[in-house]
């Protein structure tokens, strides 16, 4: 039992984490944020992709210290409240659920319109009602599923890599990093590109489910990164090989148009099921990891007791999953956020922050403290590196997430006054 209900089951090991890991950041985002991130850095494409990598691994290696400390649901929000404080836990479990919420509905409808464009609402919303119900049969099922569509997202960008650097259109001349975009297109190609590596921040939101975490989480952390650093290398070289920089940054569906002038056509419809496969992926590890962190800030009384219940049998966050599901669902049958990918970024840009914030109290060695000092630097310059429109409304949904902080200890002190 923690100090506020009981704990969850911890049934996953190494293997099951690094796929949990794995099936958030090899997902949509490699299908997603290639185009966008072209666009903004031109040639210095690659370039970005090693910026948000380095900003990436120091995150992970801050959250996994913290991690092995702290192996309870919720992640970040529990260290920064632990290590910094009460307010800042809040803030980072503020960025992290709000964020993160948007970012579900960014993949169902991505689902959707992969799968059938002319009905992508309701293609969405039954994905997240069905995504909903295996979480809430238990993680040992999701991490299952997860296992599955890792393998298929892998291949398919396997298929994808081999025919493009095999075929006579690909051209090392147009992977010169040179930064046609200048350093500001790098650093918001960087922050565009971290959206599709922020997932390994799944493996710590699920540290109460996970068996020995001060051993697990640690070496699960990095395994996914550099797995998933690997494939977004080699899908990014092929893929620019064939379009070049500029035909890579005006495609709105980039694997599917480097097959296709590769001169395969035929495998665009595998990249199509690819695609929705992979988002269906981040979908379900989104919502495993919205719902804990729920759980957590619920146990602390920052959104809705009843949220807090995990249920008897199945030994999950019902009520929280359910709930994380239910908002998903009407975001996806009644708004169009698939350009929340800046929005996100923001969100959980901040969120690491406090990890890496957190983690720099670990130890006053100079040297334990370099990793959290760029993360913590780096999280921050690609934060307002991003569009201005995503830097503008990240930073609203900090305010409003103040603001209600501020209200409810304003009627805590209110309370506690009226029973002296």
């Amino acid at each position: 039992m923690t100090a506020t209900g009981p704990e969850l089951r911890r049934t996953l090991g190494v293997g099951d984490a690094v796929v949990i890991g794995l099936g958030s950041m090899v997902g949509a985002g490699i299908f997603a944020a290639l185009a966008p991130a072209a666009h903004a850095a031109g040639s210095g494409l690659l370039l970005g992709l090693a910026v948000a990598a380095v900003v990436a691994y120091c995150n992970a290696m801050s959250s996994a210290r913290l991690a092995a400390l702290y192996p309870a649901s919720g992640g970040t929000y529990v260290y920064g409240r632990e290590r910094l404080g009460e307010f800042w836990g809040y803030l980072a479990g503020w960025s992290f659920v709000v964020g993160k919420t948007a970012s579900c509905a960014a993949m169902a409808l991505t689902v959707g319109t992969y799968v059938w464009p002319e009905q992508a609402h309701a293609v969405a919303v039954a994905a997240v009602v069905a995504l909903t119900a295996v979480n809430y049969g238990g993680v040992q099922k999701s991490a299952w599923l997860t296992r599955v569509i890792v393998a298929l997202v892998v291949s398919v960008l396997s298929c994808v890599v081999v025919v493009c650097l095999a075929s006579g259109e690909a051209e090392a001349g147009r992977l010169d990093i040179g930064a046609s975009g200048g350093a500001d297109g790098v650093l918001q190609a960087a922050g565009l590109l971290f959206f599709a590596f922020a997932g390994y921040a799944r493996i710590a939101t699920l540290g109460e489910e996970v068996r020995d975490p001060a051993r697990t989480i640690p070496r699960a952390i990095p395994l996914a990164l550099g797995i998933a650093l690997v494939v977004y290398l080699c899908v990014a070289v092929a893929v620019l090989s064939v379009l070049g920089p500029g035909g890579l940054g005006a495609t709105t569906a980039p694997l599917a148009d480097a097959v296709r002038a590769a001169g395969a056509p035929g495998l665009v419809p595998v990249v199509r099921v690819g695609a929705a496969v992979a988002s269906l992926g981040s979908l379900l590890a989104l919502i495993l990891g919205v719902s804990r962190t729920t759980l957590a800030m619920a146990r602390d009384r920052y959104l809705p007791r009843a949220l807090a219940s995990v249920h008897p049998r199945f030994q999950v966050p019902h009520r929280a999953e359910l709930a994380v599901g239910a908002v998903v669902a009407v975001l996806a049958a009644t708004v169009d956020v698939r350009g929340a990918i800046g929005f996100s970024s923001f969100g959980v840009l901040a969120y690491y922050a406090v990890a890496n914030a957190s983690a720099w109290t670990l130890s006053s060695a100079p040297s334990a403290r370099v990793v959290p000092a760029v993360g913590l630097a780096g999280c921050v310059v690609l934060a307002f590196s991003l569009p201005g429109v995503s830097a503008v409304v990240g930073a609203g949904v900090l305010v409003v997430g103040v603001v209600v902080y501020a209200l409810r200890r304003r009627r805590q002190a209110g309370t506690g006054a009226g029973e002296r």
